[in-house]
């Protein structure tokens, strides 16, 4: 970063040109001479330096490190609730069936006195069958 330079010298000759006596021009050079020099320092507080960086570096790094392990911690809640509302569920569904049987009719042959049978196809002779001439 660059520092302001300030000639207090050149300055002072500057109002010594436009009629300002040389004790006023002096105690002017001086008063700005400070206040720059105070400037300067409190921009120089505000830096961060290469040791602040590495410790926000190694805050980020630990608060990454934090956040995976409550992420891996998490996973294994999900799964775990994930499994048990499975198991709820399976055991819900069959306490119904056990308690509420399905109609009969789902089980049983059906009652219709016919059978489904395919139809019998004709005879062709030739076919093999005895009676057809081979």
């Amino acid at each position: 970063m660059a520092t302001v330079t300030f000639d207090t010298l050149e300055y002072t000759e500057q109002l010594k040109a436009f009629g300002v006596p040389d004790d006023q021009a002096k105690g002017h050079a001086k008063a700005i001479s400070g206040i720059l020099q105070q400037v300067e320092e409190s921009r120089l507080k505000e830096l961060a330096t290469k040791g602040d960086i590495e410790l926000v570096k190694g805050d980020i790094e630990l608060a990454k490190a934090e956040l995976r392990k409550e992420i891996e911690t998490a996973k294994v809640e999900t799964i775990k609730w994930v499994i048990a509302t499975g198991i709820v569920i399976l055991g819900g569904v069959a306490a119904i069936n056990r308690l509420v049987p399905p109609a009969p009719a789902f089980y049983a042959a059906p009652h219709t006195s016919q059978e489904m049978r395919l139809p019998a196809l004709p005879r062709q002779p030739g076919d093999g069958q005895p009676g057809f001439g081979r």
